[in-house]
């Protein structure tokens, strides 16, 4: 139940985007352009690092609906769960490696970031785009569980993530929401 009595019992971010257009719409065109415009990471490695950021922070509401967007894109569903819970023998690309060992240390403990842990990356093949995509979706993730856990949102269950899912991948960040709709530049 969220903590604001003016919102429903099943609310989340849309909840909060809406009532705050203007705050939100700007939020609603970065996240279109970083999660589906142009970058070295593919869409479905992008959702994969956003939810892979919250589950490591232990944010459930944002790691259940981004895991269904990546499985929804093509990744192999439970890759998430595998990655939160042992990150070390869950199977995935081993160039996604050191990128999401980079993505986990910057969401868990950032203060102790090193040119190591970015040298990691580069040496897996990964270049400065890949990583500064990565190193954004990450803040994204960060953003988006201070929003969810300050308002006090109910995650969702994975079976209305999947239904949502399909939603995001039709119609992206900024064509999900009516209100932001014909405010595109």
């Amino acid at each position: 139940m969220p903590f604001f009595k003016s919102l429903p019992p099943d609310a989340g971010p849309p909840a909060v985007f809406t009532k705050y257009p203007g705050l939100y719409g700007p939020w609603a065109q970065m996240s279109e352009k970083l999660m589906n415009g142009p970058s070295p990471l593919s869409r479905g490695e992008r959702e994969l690092i956003l939810a892979y950021a919250a589950g490591a922070a232990g944010c459930r509401f944002v790691c259940v609906a981004h895991a269904e967007v990546a499985y929804a894109l093509g990744v192999e569903p439970g890759t998430v769960e595998r990655l939160v819970e042992d990150p070390q023998r869950a199977v995935i690309e081993p160039r996604l490696r050191p990128l999401l060992a980079y993505v986990r240390k910057l969401m868990t403990t950032p203060g102790e970031m090193t040119q190591a842990d970015a040298d990691a990356v580069f040496d897996a093949g990964w270049d400065e785009h890949a990583l500064h995509d990565a190193i954004a979706i990450t803040a994204r993730a960060a953003f988006m569980q201070r929003l969810v856990e300050g308002h006090g949102f109910v995650p969702m269950s994975k079976e209305m993530a999947a239904r949502r899912a399909k939603e995001r991948v039709d119609h992206g960040y900024v064509n999900l929401y009516p209100v932001f709709r014909d405010k595109q530049p």
